[in-house]
């Protein structure tokens, strides 16, 4: 049997198809639009048995090429550019597209797994799998949430099927480069420091509760490892947060950056205060674009992933972007 991955040439669905292998899995189909081709180096080093553009792959679903061939499907692919104001665009990619795969699996009884969003939440202060607390900022997050709903429509019916959607929270991670200004944070410390000797944060990186941003940032080998599990455990559906239920500052994403890339250098580590002191942090005012669409505080409340019997551990922000600056700076 095969499994599919949409998005593959992306972030996370390249690191889900790297996970695969690394299990002796490569029957994989990769599924992406690589318009923009520079996606293509993330799925270099993986081992798949075929492509398919999007389109040829929902237009071959719907055609019944694939009928019975089909173990499970990563539904990865999506649009994650919360500053897409083309709602029309949005809707047909994330929710259209999402809802006639979600309908050929049950109809297959193929396990579907798929990208929600934290950003179904908008502005909430509880981040709770529950309707109550949902409430998204921008038109991304209302294509993740609406297509959330009509999962929660079809779960109500007890398909025999599994269905498990997950709300990530702020990924960071390998393989992120082609993401641009979408990218983690992480990812443009590092850049920074490697081409300033500092990095930029926003006014109000200090912590939530000194009035600045707090963000549950997961770094994705941990993204990769649930995705697996559920994988595994074909009886178990949900919608899931999948963060590292952790709110942490800007500023300690910055701290490990720089330490990071110092570490590489030989350098010793500094703390906060020092980087202060030395300049190496340097704080720019807020965009204004982003003012009443952006998430200032998120922390994921994984009560229901351990209830569903995943237990390791989340990495935090200064183990997990630890071991992605060792990465970037072997890798480039």
């Amino acid at each position: 049997m095969t499994i599919v991955v949409t998005g593959a040439a992306g972030f996370i669905g390249s690191n889900i198809v790297k996970a695969l292998n690394a299990r002796g899995v490569s029957k994989i189909i990769a599924v992406d639009n690589l318009t923009k081709a520079d996606k293509f180096k993330n799925l270099v080093d993986c081992e798949i048995a075929d492509y398919l553009d999007k389109h040829d792959f929902i237009e071959r679903i719907q055609a019944g090429h694939f009928d019975g061939e089909i173990e499970a499907i990563f539904h990865e692919g999506a649009c994650s550019d919360t500053m897409e104001s083309d709602g029309r665009y949005m809707m047909e990619n994330n929710f259209r597209y999402s809802s006639i795969l979600l309908d050929w699996c049950l109809d297959q009884d193929v396990q579907f797994l798929y990208a929600s969003s934290a950003a179904t939440y908008g502005a909430a202060s509880v981040f709770r799998e529950e309707r109550q607390y949902e409430g998204p900022l921008n038109v991304y997050g209302y294509s993740k949430f609406l297509f959330d709903q009509i999962v929660r429509q079809r779960l109500a019916k007890a398909p025999s099927s599994q269905i498990v959607g997950f709300r990530y929270f702020n990924v960071y991670g390998p393989r992120e480069a082609h993401k641009g200004r979408m990218a983690s944070v992480a990812f443009h410390h590092y850049n920074q420091f490697q081409a300033a000797g500092r990095v930029k944060l926003f006014e109000g990186s200090h912590g939530y509760e000194n009035g600045g941003q707090m963000r549950d940032f997961v770094f994705v080998d941990d993204v990769a490892k649930v995705n697996l599990f559920f994988l595994d455990h074909p009886e178990k559906s949900g919608i899931f947060n999948l963060g590292s239920g952790r709110a942490q500052s800007f500023n300690d994403v910055a701290v490990a950056a720089v330490n990071g890339c110092r570490l590489a250098r030989g350098e010793a580590s500094l703390t906060l205060a020092e980087l202060q002191a030395q300049a190496l942090l340097e704080y720019v005012p807020f965009p204004e674009a982003l003012k009443g669409k952006y998430q200032a505080f998120t922390q994921a409340d994984l009560a229901r992933l351990r209830e569903a019997g995943y237990t390791a551990p989340m990495a935090t922000v200064e183990e997990g972007v630890g071991q992605y600056i060792a990465w970037l700076c072997q890798h480039g």
